[in-house]
Parts: structure tokens; sequence; C-alpha cells
């Protein structure tokens, strides 16, 4: 049999190793302690000689694990961690991988928390430059001999600004920084960062790929490309083994086990499940975020809107020549900003709610939200508008979503 295709292989991925009792998915494995026959296969365990088998829950389950091999085979990498959050997984890596004294370049546009987390990392001795990452002169001008990695999101959320990807993997391959890339709204399907020459791939499970609302998650997959031997930041335990294992072993071993966010066997079966009509979410999402784009675009009543698949986004040719389709997320502002919110109370489909890559389209005013703490001088450096609206597209019928659209709208 050929190679299956992206869909066919998660669909029958529970199946490759065999499932129990013959059941079609992994099932749920709740315990929190593992026995063993053999005193020696216990303490193997701990010492890292007796691989496959599970000591505590906190540092993984038999359900974790499967869920973690379909992350990593659908991101093309060696290996992949997962996270009670999408969150945990960004501080995992920052708190595991980085030192005081040592310095991170970060896009401007990152997620407000992402954001907030960079201001604690400061408090504890890691500084960092936030710069437009739209442009790799910016970068490479912030780079530093102390600058250990590069932190971007392939399209930001919520104004959609794409990365200068390529030239960014190639600035920090050349550099011998890493590259870790957010890649949560495009998910795998859309778009690969391997392709690019990212080190360590990011996603909030939560969002695109569990795509129902109902489980939180993250997950950190190493694409086997970064050189963990020249990391001076790697610990002297770690350093055993396949090399290419080294940073995925010091993430999980002080991201899981010394700081315990785990990701609980329920939400790692429901992302499991959520994740197999991926590329079928995704595509429908984003066809119907197009037409919506569009229509957005064309009525009288709205100013500007922000989406990559529109010929007039500033990055629309990186995102033809990289990505399937611009995914699901938009953002627009209305020319009279006074009727933002009046707008948003006569739609009657899209939720007004936070939160992103539901079934159903979500609604939220974006500055006095989700982005009020981070301030008015942030929200500026991000291109928020106080009258910036960001809408998730959910499955509903285009048809139905596009015309509550322009009832809303006036016509």
């Amino acid at each position: 049999m050929t190679t299956p295709e992206f869909t066919t292989a998660l669909l029958h991925a529970d199946r490759q190793f065999g499932v129990e009792h013959g059941g079609i998915h992994k099932p749920i494995h709740t315990s929190t302690q593992y026995g063993f026959d053999r005193v020696e296969d216990l303490i193997g365990v701990f010492q890292g000689t007796l691989k496959g088998a599970y000591s505590y829950s906190r540092q993984g389950t038999p359900t974790t694990a499967a869920l973690e091999s379909k992350l990593a085979a659908m991101d093309e990498g060696v290996g992949a961690i997962t996270f009670a959050t999408g969150m945990a997984a960004i501080t995992a890596v920052f708190l595991t991988l980085l030192k005081a004294g040592d310095h991170v370049v970060s896009s401007q546009f990152v997620f407000g928390n992402t954001n907030s987390l960079l201001g604690t990392l400061g408090d504890l001795g890691v500084t960092s430059d936030k710069v437009d990452v739209t442009n790799v002169a910016n970068v490479e001008a912030a780079l530093r001999p102390e600058t250990r990695l590069v932190f971007v999101e392939t399209l930001a959320n919520p104004a959609t600004q794409i990365a200068d990807l390529e030239a960014i993997g190639r600035l920090c391959r050349d550099k011998g920084v890493l590259f870790v890339v957010d890649n949560t709204i495009l998910s795998p399907w859309l778009f690969k960062p391997k392709a690019v020459g990212a080190s360590l791939v990011i996603h909030s499970l939560t969002k695109s790929i569990a795509g129902h609302g109902q489980a939180l998650g993250g997950v950190v997959v190493d694409t086997g490309l970064f050189d963990w031997q020249g990391y001076p930041n790697i610990a002297e335990s770690y350093r055993k083994g396949d090399s290419r294992q080294w940073g995925l072993t010091q993430i999980r071993k002080k991201g899981l086990r010394d700081m315990g966010a785990t990701l609980s066997a329920q939400h790692a079966h429901a992302i499991s499940v959520g994740a197999e009509t991926l590329a079928l979410r995704m595509d429908r999402s984003s066809a119907t975020a197009l037409e919506l784009a569009r229509l957005l675009e064309s009525h009288p009543a709205v100013g500007r809107v922000f989406y990559a698949g529109l010929e007039s986004h500033p990055q629309h040719r990186t995102a033809q020549r990289l990505f399937r389709s611009g995914s699901w997320l938009l953002s627009f502002e209305l020319r009279d900003s006074s009727d933002c919110l009046p707008f948003l109370n006569r739609l009657s489909l899209p939720i007004k709610s936070t939160g992103l890559g539901d079934t159903r389209t979500l609604i939220i005013p974006v500055a006095p939200t989700i982005f009020w703490e981070a301030g008015a001088e942030v929200r500026a450096s991000m291109g928020i508008a106080d009258g910036l609206v960001r809408v998730a597209v959910g499955l509903e019928d285009p048809a139905d979503l596009l015309g509550d659209f322009r009832q809303a709208l006036g016509g």
C-alpha cells in the first residue's frame, strides 16, 4: 500500500500499533500509577533505560502518548509532548530552555497572554525584543550574542499579520538560533512550519486541531532540524542517546515532571477524535471565511478587512505561496466605530464569545476585551484599532452566515 494521505493516516493512526480489545479508538487510560512485576523494570523507568513504560501520569499516559504520536506525524516531527493548554506548552519551552541572561526575539504581534508571559520572563532575567516579523531585517537587527530563540506566530491573532517565515528560518539556521513557531491558527493541514526550517512547533490544541470547543490542550513538536548538541542550556543528564531527543527530554522532564502542566487523558482522547476531521473542518471554515471577507470588503459600511486570503492583505503573496488557504480567522473595522457594538448585537448566528476554533462562529470586539489589559500602546503596535472586530468562522452553512452579516450591516 502507498503512503496514506493526511486524513487517512489520521483516521487509522490509533490502529497502527494495535488497540486494546479490538477497539477502533485508543481507550482513555485514567490510572495515575503504574505497576511492574520486576523492581528492576521500575528502576529502569526512572533511569530512562526502559522505554515505552509509564511511572506516573504527570509525565504522560498511554492516551497522551497515542495523541503525541499523531501530532508528531502531522507535523513531520521526531517527537511531541502534550500539555494541559497551549499557554502551558509555550511556558514550558521558555522556562525549560532559557536561563537568566538569555535573550529572545519575538513577534510584536503575539497573542496577548504570550506577550504577558514575555514580561514575566523579564522579571526572571530573560530579556526580549518584540519586533515586526513581517520583515526579516527587523529580526536580524534584534539578534544578540545571547539570543537563544526567535518566536513567531504563523498567522497573528487578531490582525492576521504573517511573519517572513522563510527568511527568518534561514536566518535562524545560519545563526544557530532556535526557531520556535506557534502554528495554532493554521494547523498542520494548512501549513507545516518544518517547511521553513522551524525547530519547534507549538499548537494550542484547543483551537484548530481539537476544533469543537470542548477540550483544552497544547503541544510542542520537535521537527528534528535543530542540532541540540550545540545548544548550551541542555542539562548534562539529558545529553545522552539520540541528540535529536535532547530538547524534548528536557522539556518533558522539566515542563511535565517538575511543573505539572499535564494534559488529562480525557481531554487527550477528545482532541485525538477531533483531530480526525481537521482537514475537512479547515477547508470548510476557510472557504466560508474567504466568502465572508469578500462580502465585508465590498460593503460600504466596512472600512478595513484583515484576511490572508484577500489580495489586499499585505502578506497575501506569502500566504498564497506557503498556506493551503487563509484559515478561519479574520477581523475587520466598521467605518463608523460607534456602530460596532450595536452591529454585534444585531447578529444572531455568531456567538459573542471569547475563544477560537469552534464549530460555531465566534465574534468579539478586540480592544475592550481580550486585549484591554495590554493597554493602548501595545494595541497600537499590534495594529489593533479600538473598533476592531475578530471573527472565528465556524461550520455554519455559508448562505446563513453571510445572510446574517448582510442584515446586521444593513443590507
